[in-house]
């Protein structure tokens, strides 16, 4: 995959032909056409609707959903060849998974700027998979993301961790169709934040809720092989989330539940949430990694982690790892 390559979708795109893209980027159309096929064979699949006859040319369901990617590939692209021409001396380029963007980042980056006033903050929140990536191409001089991968170029290291739990809205119904009372009723002697710092007095087993009351969100690999095991491949949620920032409203509905880390649950719960309790035979620990390029710490980059220590150190279902 090449910028011509994707200079070159993204004009067709544009100018809806490929002889208005052709005289657009001053190229023949058979030179085009050859730039759209090797893309199209990188990809494994075809972008543009062919016809003979048609004047214009369509997309495919595939070529829509690449637009996006493309236009954020180029974006990618122009800020690393703009990297050598840049003075990154005041600047601090950080990333992050969307668990932690929206509900830890605020408390530890605002701490930060206090203590680097003259320090240019650029946060850009990301999948682990570009995280990796923009740590290598030098976009980003820090991430924190859900996913270990293997990289050759990045350092990969764990940062803090939190046990999985189940929070819950209201009456929780369970796979059978019985209703049961939430973990925050007195009798179902709940986790309540006063009672209990760390954990959640109340257990569940998986085996008793109903996954098409899940508010499902996928945090990393393993948890979606637990999930597979537990609810089976072919389940249905409530709703599907990629977005962390939206998963407290879909909470609102009753009977509604979400598994997410004890630290997450524990801080909506504080603010008047859902309730939260344990989980018999749950997933494994949600682990939070930061990576650096190997062989360098940005400049503030260290000094970033200590601050992230200094003020996750103390909360409750987190444990610090650095």
């Amino acid at each position: 995959m090449t910028e011509r390559e994707i200079e070159a979708f993204l004009t067709i795109v544009r100018t809806g032909s490929i002889s208005a893209a052709a005289e657009v980027l001053y190229v023949t159309q058979p030179a085009l056409s050859r730039r759209i096929r090797a893309l199209e064979q990188e990809l494994g699949y075809q972008l543009f609707i062919r016809k003979k006859g048609l004047r214009n040319v369509g997309l495919t369901a595939e070529g829509k959903a690449f637009i996006s990617l493309a236009e954020r590939w180029k974006t990618v692209w122009n800020e690393s060849r703009a990297l050598k021409d840049m003075d990154r001396s005041g600047v601090f380029h950080i990333g992050s998974v969307g668990s932690v963007g929206t509900y830890l980042m605020p408390m530890v980056l605002e701490r930060f700027m206090e203590k680097n006033p003259d320090c240019s903050l650029n946060f850009h929140q990301c999948h682990s998979f570009e995280g990796y990536k923009y740590v290598e191409d030098g976009s980003l001089d820090l991430a924190l993301v859900s996913d270990d991968m293997f990289s050759q170029e990045v350092l990969t290291v764990p940062a803090f961790k939190g046990k999985m739990v189940l929070a819950v809205s209201g009456q929780l119904e369970d796979s059978s169709g019985q209703s049961e009372d939430s973990p925050g009723q007195p009798e179902a002697s709940p986790g309540q934040l006063e009672n209990s710092p760390r954990q959640p007095e109340r257990m569940l087993s998986p085996s008793c809720l109903d996954p098409e009351k899940e508010i499902r969100l996928p945090w990393n690999p393993e948890y979606d092989t637990w999930h597979d095991y537990w609810f089976g491949l072919g389940v249905r949620p409530r709703v599907m989330l990629n977005q962390m920032s939206l998963m407290e409203y879909f909470l609102r509905e009753k009977g509604c539940w979400v598994i997410a880390p004890e630290y997450i649950a524990r801080m909506l719960k504080a603010g008047g949430g859902p309730d939260i309790c344990g989980l018999q035979d749950g997933p494994a620990e949600s682990v939070i990694y930061y990576l650096v390029k190997k062989g360098k710490y940005a400049r503030y980059a260290v000094e970033f982690l200590e601050i992230m220590k200094q003020v996750l150190g103390d909360m409750d279902g987190l444990n610090m790892l650095i």
